[in-house]
């Protein structure tokens, strides 16, 4: 029976981290591309070329094939908190339930109201109206992101509440919502969704280029998207750090495994690459900068981190968390230079030469690397809580055959994986589809006369 348990436990944390990986990788566009469109429908307003219309017009196809995908994943992440998680919501579901209903009052109904008249509008309703709806989209994508994030961060930073008879029970609304660790959470997660979306839109638009699109709406699109990026990473960066201070602080058991710091000590180095061994407790293979890790986490030179030894049992697997964090900071240092140096060569010769092209074209979903790595850190790094320091992983799970648990997660991943083609091979049609498509290269036009182009595409 026991083992059965254990089967069931690793089965569903499989299960969910299945879900959940491919779940984010659609909000993560949607929530940056909704900001972009609204720009570029706002570019539009302000000036009347037409070559904003068409970017707007070529990427609102792919934010409604994004948006879709994530609503149907959504709903599939939201079955498992009945069949795989029982005790989560009978712990803390007087939190977790009015969170997630506050994101579907508030942000999913906004956003499924005004996507209609944002995808089938434009030709229906006045210019101005269409770019209102896009704005409304886009703060929509933002709202829901900010109520995940506050039950999300909650779990990690639980804050407002007192257990009675061993259920939490809501005190204090504001301190939950607004729990430690939320702004910088929320404020990490929309710079990744910007830069995911500023890289998804750069490598489409050097992917045209490369097929041969000669027409100013991949070139200005991507011009913007990278100049974007190169903007946003720098601030990226800085959150980051202000994301570790705080992580430091409400989780340090996390920290010490990202670190892989196992005993207390001050002037800890910043260990580049190791091997870590959980047996001996030691770093095999290190190479490190002496006194880094204590200067960036701490800002001083001989600051102190506790070590995991100090957390007993309680405390995340190490490996995962050493890996995934140099995973997604390497990421972000790799999406640094490119997009600095992308605008480097845009500024000087205003073209990128063909190498470059194919870089921008590789790193087209390099956001989504960075923003998985990312999230594997901070949810493998609460184990073994779920909420922490009030519910365990293991007090939560079904008690449902482990068989019922590994047949739907196969069914699962043969669905996902069938998504994901689709989703791929209808961004690159779209892209290819477009690089035929003759583009006016006139002045202004107006509404009506753009209501003549419907069948320009690109």
């Amino acid at each position: 029976m026991e083992s059965e348990l254990v089967n069931t436990l690793a089965l569903s944390r499989i299960q969910f981290a299945a879900n959940i990986s491919f779940h984010i990788l659609f909000p993560t566009i949607t929530i940056g591309l909704g900001w972009l469109l609204f720009y570029f429908k706002l570019r539009f307003e302000i000036s009347q070329h037409p070559v904003w219309m068409r970017i707007y017009r070529f990427w609102v196809k792919i934010f409604a094939l994004t948006f879709a995908i994530g609503v149907v994943t959504g709903i599939t992440m939201s079955f498992q908190f009945g069949t795989n998680w029982p005790g989560f919501m009978e712990k803390v579901g007087n939190i977790a339930g009015p969170l997630l209903g506050y994101e579907v009052m508030s942000a999913f109904f906004l956003e499924a109201t005004f996507l209609g008249v944002m995808l089938f509008g434009m030709h229906r309703v006045p210019s101005k109206v269409h770019t209102l709806a896009t704005f409304i989209v886009a703060v929509g994508t933002s709202l829901s992101a900010f109520w995940i994030i506050a039950l999300n961060s909650w779990m990690h930073t639980p804050a407002g509440f007192v257990m009675e008879n061993g259920v939490a029970m809501p005190t204090d609304w504001m301190a939950i919502i607004f729990n430690p660790s939320m702004p910088y959470r929320l404020g990490h997660m929309m710079l990744a969704s910007f830069l995911t979306a500023s890289f998804l839109v750069a490598g489409v638009s050097a992917y045209r280029l490369l097929k041969g699109d000669s027409k100013s709406a991949p070139k200005l699109a991507l011009k913007q998207s990278l100049s974007l990026a190169a903007l946003l990473i720098v601030v990226q960066i800085a959150v980051g750090d202000m994301h570790g201070v705080n992580t430091l602080k409400y989780q340090p058991a996390k920290i010490a495994a990202m670190e892989a710091v196992w005993h207390t000590e001050q002037a800890v180095p910043l260990v580049l690459f190791a091997w870590p061994n959980e047996d001996t407790q030691h770093n095999d293979y290190e190479i490190s900068i002496p006194y880094a890790a204590s200067l960036i986490l701490t800002h001083e030179l001989e600051g102190e981190i506790q070590g995991l030894a100090s957390f007993g049992e309680d405390r995340p697997p190490v490996k995962p968390l050493f890996f995934g964090f140099r995973i997604m900071v390497g990421m972000g240092l790799l999406m640094l230079a490119v997009s600095w140096l992308g605008v480097w060569l845009l500024w000087r010769r205003d073209t990128l030469p063909r190498w470059m092209l194919h870089t921008l074209f590789a790193m087209t979903f390099s956001g989504w690397v960075a923003t998985i790595s990312g999230w594997y850190v901070t949810e493998i790094g609460r184990q073994p809580w779920l909420v922490q320091g009030v519910l365990k992983t293991s007090d939560a799970v079904t008690t449902i055959s482990s068989s019922y648990v590994g047949l739907s997660l196969m069914m699962y991943l043969a669905v996902y994986v069938v998504l994901m083609t689709a989703y791929l091979h209808t961004v690159f049609n779209l892209a290819r589809k477009a690089v035929v498509v003759d583009e006016y290269e006139t002045g202004n036009l107006t509404d009506a006369a753009l209501a003549g182009e419907k069948h320009h595409v690109g």
